[in-house]
């Protein structure tokens, strides 16, 4: 073989695996990427429904409060 056929098959070699090189470290980075933010996303969901639970208990709490305050009303009423 000669020499220039050598040396265009070797930079053909190196092209080829630094361009496959470096689709594989950047399939890694997104994928990793991709798995930190569905962690975020997930912490987002949980936040989301602890923040709903507390909503309704809040309701609830001041449901309560009204209706005591009725009764607390009413029993002035009748000691007047």
């Amino acid at each position: 073989m000669s020499d220039t056929l050598v040396v265009g098959l070797l930079s053909l070699l190196g092209t080829l695996a630094g361009a496959f090189g470096g689709i594989i470290v950047a399939n890694r980075l997104v994928n990793y990427r991709l798995a930190e933010l569905e962690k975020k996303v997930d912490a987002h969901g949980a936040l989301v429904d602890r923040m709903y639970c507390a909503e309704r208990r809040l309701d609830v709490l001041g449901e309560q409060i009204r209706s005591a305050n009725v009764r607390i009303g009413e029993m002035e009423l009748t000691d007047a």
